[in-house]
């Protein structure tokens, strides 16, 4: 006679169940037993470390492959661009985050109130000229002007700032009267010029500008946080925000280096406009840092002075990192509005300047 416990499940019940509704003993044994840690798939195991030692080992596997592709010449040449830019860009890059990370966090917004003019009219000579004591970069210049904007100051102000600071600042111009020493009145030209371009510009905003193009990211980490918090806190999200960008930039800049033949720089300078031309978007592709322009200015001397001007006035306003840096601080909506219209300002005055003071 049999009994219960003898009497087989049915074909029909759920598989890993028994037939009183228990979980199986099966499906017991696979689950880890009280007391002892989880199980972990590999997904859950494959950190930095796994993928580090992973890149080591395709490295020691295709090695020679990889070897031979270094040893192109136009790959070198890509790598010592892209190094090159780099190297000049990040320690300025760090002191504008240090200096922004400053501002964010210790500086009052009572302060910029007493700092510049109320008049927004006024306010932006007023920054133009604060350029002018702060040494810097282009690379530096973006995140400081977004903490200007945080603390309260209007984006036109802010705008004429992040223009004219690695432009008209005494590094730049020291380095550009030792790369032109038989021409001072370059130096003169290069801070006029430069110096109006940042003033239009930002009269140019507080006429044309509109808040919704700029699209400032949020800050969670400097809020509920003590000071010392959020200073690190926004130097970590600085670096690894614009530095992302100046890492594409200058991987676009580095690009365009090694496909623009140099020959065809030579076909343009035989023609005063396309010269111009020809120097503006240059400055653009290269993105060169500020401090060092005006030595690689001065070695086109196949060109004229105008067209090495405009080249001084567009660099350190316009090129390809500081367009990435400018669409990952304030938008991309904004970045394709200011760009080009910065583009144009700077290419007319620098013109203008050159004809009278050249």
């Amino acid at each position: 006679m049999s009994t219960d416990t003898d009497r087989a499940a049915p074909a029909d019940e759920p598989e890993g169940r028994s037939a009183g509704g228990g979980v199986d003993t099966r499906e017991r044994a696979s689950e880890p037993a009280v007391g002892e840690p989880p199980r972990r798939w590999l997904g859950d195991r494959i950190g930095s470390v796994e993928v580090l030692a992973a890149l080591l080992i395709i490295l020691i596997i295709f090695r020679d492959p990889i070897a031979a592709a270094l040893d192109d010449p136009r790959l070198q040449t890509w790598t010592t661009v892209f190094v090159s830019i780099m190297v000049q860009a990040v320690p300025f890059l760090v002191f504008g985050v240090l200096l922004s990370a400053v501002i964010a966090v210790f500086v009052p917004r009572s302060f910029w109130a007493r700092a510049l003019p109320r008049h927004p009219a006024l306010a932006v000579p007023a920054a133009s000229a604060a350029g002018v004591v702060l040494p810097g970069c282009e690379c530096g210049s973006v995140p400081i002007a977004g903490s200007l904007i945080r603390r309260g100051v209007t984006p036109a102000a802010a705008l004429a700032f992040l223009l004219a600071a690695p432009a008209v600042n005494p590094i730049v111009l020291t380095a550009t009267a030792v790369a032109f020493p038989d021409n001072p009145e370059m130096v003169l030209a290069r801070g006029v010029a430069s110096l109006a371009v940042a003033m239009i510009m930002g009269w140019l905003w507080l006429r044309l500008g509109r808040t919704e193009w700029i699209r400032m990211p949020r800050r969670p980490e400097l809020d509920d946080a003590s000071r010392g918090r959020a200073f690190w806190a926004a130097v970590r999200h600085d670096v690894t925000h614009a530095g992302g960008f100046l890492v594409l930039g200058a991987m676009a800049a580095a690009s365009i280096n090694v496909l623009v033949p140099e020959r065809w720089l030579q076909t343009l300078a035989d023609n005063a406009w396309l010269s111009i031309l020809a120097l503006a978007l240059l400055a653009v592709l290269l993105s060169l840092c500020s401090e060092a322009d005006a030595f690689v200015a001065a070695s086109l001397s196949q060109f004229s002075l105008t067209s090495r001007l405009v080249f001084l006035v567009v660099g350190p306003m316009v090129d390809l990192k500081l367009i990435s840096m400018q669409a990952g601080v304030f938008g991309r909506r904004f970045a394709f509005r200011f760009a080009p219209t910065t583009f144009a300002v700077a290419l007319l005055i620098a013109v203008g300047a050159g004809a009278v003071l050249l």
